[in-house]
């Protein structure tokens, strides 16, 4: 593994060597509970463990995390976020605007700091990103312009490409905005467009069929928590089926997917931490900015690249944040 700009990572308890995250103290005497609504097994929420580290919160002792996690259609999420309200959690972090909408939904007076969502205004999960309002505030990790910018670097990566294939989930709100974006713009520059909408578990093989039919020459997947959570089952079909693909996780391009490029998630959680620990301290959530991403990481996944018979542009492997060899 190369790292072609300098990370520093903590996951699963290695150092890291982020900025230091301003100092308060955590609550005297008060055992602190925050409910977590993440996807399962997502490694990017070890960032919030960290950030509560620095700031002098312990597990167990004056922190307690309550995980809670849900898959598949977005109204899932409801339940989970009515269980975490009921533990009577002094704040939620969620991830993914599903997560946080159904947060929303389920209090208006616990604060809630989004780890990463998509479009908060647009979703009226905040007023504002300035001045969000309510019991909502966080950081905002995915937009339709992120999304052009990854059909930018698959041009790069695909110099011949003449057709895309987008995978979205249509029952996430932002990304059908980004879907459209996407879509628009790859029709735009000439690129025919094949656009799969995966809503359930129930329609990858259909949609994975549609692919397989229409063979484009590359497929984006789209942001999603869904698709994020079955992203071992989809870069395995791409993998069988030959098609390269990018994705928004740095996560799934270690798991075997060709690249990817997107927010760099551990660091959202960590500082998700700071801002609960504001709002612990007095802070009230509708006066905190939604704030977005410090930097943003491009992954690239030799072994995947020789797997499918492609050579990966040195000037595209200059701007990569980490190479998989």
């Amino acid at each position: 593994m190369i790292r072609r700009r300098e990370f520093v990572m903590l996951l699963g308890g290695a150092a890291a060597a982020w900025p230091p995250v301003a100092r308060a103290q955590p609550p005297a005497g008060k055992l602190v509970k925050i409910g977590v609504l993440v996807p399962p097994l997502f490694p990017a929420v070890e960032g919030l463990r960290q950030g509560f580290r620095e700031l002098g919160y312990i597990e167990n002792q004056n922190l307690r995390l309550e995980y809670r996690w849900a898959d598949g259609p977005a109204d899932r999420f409801n339940g989970v976020a009515s269980e975490l309200v009921g533990l009577r959690v002094d704040a939620i972090v969620s991830f993914s605007t599903p997560a946080s909408l159904a947060a929303q939904r389920a209090t208006r007076t616990i604060p809630i700091v989004m780890a990463a969502v998509g479009d908060p205004v647009g979703s009226r999960l905040v007023a504002s990103l300035v001045r969000p309002g309510g019991n909502v505030t966080g950081f905002a990790s995915v937009s339709p312009e992120l999304e052009v910018k990854r059909l930018e670097l698959m041009t790069q990566l695909l110099p011949n490409l003449k057709s895309v294939g987008l995978l979205w989930n249509p029952t996430n709100a932002p990304v059908a905005i980004a879907e459209a974006a996407v879509r628009q713009t790859a029709q735009r520059l000439g690129f025919a467009v094949v656009s799969v909408g995966v809503g359930s578990e129930a329609e990858f093989d259909s949609g994975f069929r549609e692919l397989r039919q229409a063979r484009p020459d590359g497929v984006l997947v789209l942001t999603d928590p869904m698709l994020l959570n079955h992203q071992q089952q989809i870069i395995t079909f791409m993998g069988d089926a030959r098609l390269p693909a990018m994705y928004a996780h740095q996560d799934t391009a270690k798991a075997g997917g060709l690249l990817s490029y997107g927010a760099y998630y551990v660091a959202l959680f960590r500082r998700a931490a700071g801002y609960v620990d504001k709002i612990l301290n007095g802070a009230t959530p509708g006066d905190l900015p939604v704030q977005q991403p410090e930097r943003l990481q491009l992954v690239i996944n030799l072994k995947t690249a020789a797997a499918l018979g492609l050579e990966v542009p040195t000037m595209l492997l200059a701007r990569a944040d980490e190479v998989i060899e």
